[in-house]
């Protein structure tokens, strides 16, 4: 059989939920598949369990490297992969037995780029189901460049950037080289902006065919507090910087349109968020000053787009200015 898809997993402590994903993973109805798991410096017995399943089922191949981060883990898999297609779910996650049958056909059929379904999140503590994108917002669309499927899926207000609820073509991803920023966490959002900017033939399907399971323990949900989410909210201000230049460097090739301004502002607000919540007074003032020194404040007025979003960046920046310009900010800042 021709091999069709390749399934990359980057894997660092999945613990108890790499079982359930494996077997997800093993059930699939689509056989003409590899399986690469990249053991990405597990220290939890995770990355003894991968290998237990390579030596058992031979379309499963296990990369072991020290801890790098998931945008390693990715292009190493990428770096071997021989599938027509790849696809890179979490290894905390489940999937439903059709998704890869369903999106591999698919994408045969209409000759894709990227095949996307729907998905759902479980929310681990406190037992609830959630759409990902509400069917009343968004429902199938037939084949739509990548950027007209951007723009919808980013005015459903619901949608979030992530890699593992589409296949992608192969030599797709190679011509325009489309890997992962090492050691940028959420590089999903500048990945598959990039991806849709380049793409030409894309389809969705409203079908939920993953599960992703939000719980405490993975790195996105994470609660980080103090010199940590000064850190974190750093790698925010890089993908809005990154976005920025996506817009600028394919200005030239395609219309930008508003909701990808709208999408700048929107992770530019979500830094401002984080400065409201965070309890350490000496990293409020660190992250709003390194906000204003990166120019944050400027980039997010400029994209900001529509009545709702624009009074939002008025009202931050109005509250950050006084945070800024008064006593709130007088003490010296974490470093």
């Amino acid at each position: 059989m021709p091999l069709m898809l390749s399934v990359i997993v980057p894997l660092h402590n999945a613990g108890e939920l790499f079982e359930p994903f494996m077997a997800s993973l093993l059930a699939q109805d689509e056989q003409r598949l590899e399986v690469i798991i990249v053991n990405d410096g597990s220290t939890d017995g995770s990355g003894a369990a991968a290998h237990r399943y390579a030596r058992l089922h031979p379309h499963i191949t296990v990369i072991d490297q020290p801890n790098s981060g998931v945008s390693c883990a990715r292009n190493a898999g990428l770096a071997i992969a021989r599938g027509k297609y790849v696809a890179f779910p979490d290894a905390d996650d489940v999937l439903a037995p059709e998704m890869y049958s369903t999106l591999v056909a698919l994408a045969e059929q209409e000759q894709l780029d990227v095949m996307q379904c729907n998905g759902e999140r479980y929310f681990t503590h406190r037992d609830e189901l959630q759409s990902i994108i509400p069917q009343d917002r968004l429902g199938d669309t037939g084949v739509i460049s990548g950027a007209q499927w951007l723009e919808r899926a980013l005015k459903t207000r619901r949608f979030i950037h992530v890699v593992w609820l589409a296949v992608y073509r192969l030599d797709f991803i190679k011509r325009h080289r489309l890997y992962f920023e090492p050691g940028l966490h959420h590089q999903d959002i500048p990945w598959t902006t990039e991806v849709m900017f380049n793409a030409q033939r894309v389809r969705y399907l409203s079908k939920a065919l993953y599960r992703q399971r939000v719980h405490d323990q993975s790195i996105s949900n994470r609660r980080r507090t103090g010199k940590a989410n000064v850190e974190y909210q750093r790698h925010y201000m890089k993908i809005v910087e990154m976005l920025v230049v996506l817009n600028q460097r394919y200005a030239g090739k395609m219309v930008i349109r508003p909701a990808f301004h709208w999408q700048i502002a929107r992770e530019a607000l979500g830094i401002c968020h984080s400065i409201r919540r965070e309890p350490e007074l000496a990293a409020q003032c660190q992250i709003t000053d390194e906000f204003y020194q990166r120019g944050i404040d400027r980039t997010m007025a400029a994209n900001a787009r529509g009545l709702k979003q624009s009074w939002h960046v008025m009202l931050w920046l109005h509250r950050l200015k006084q945070w800024q310009g008064g006593d709130h900010c007088s003490q010296p800042a974490a470093e």
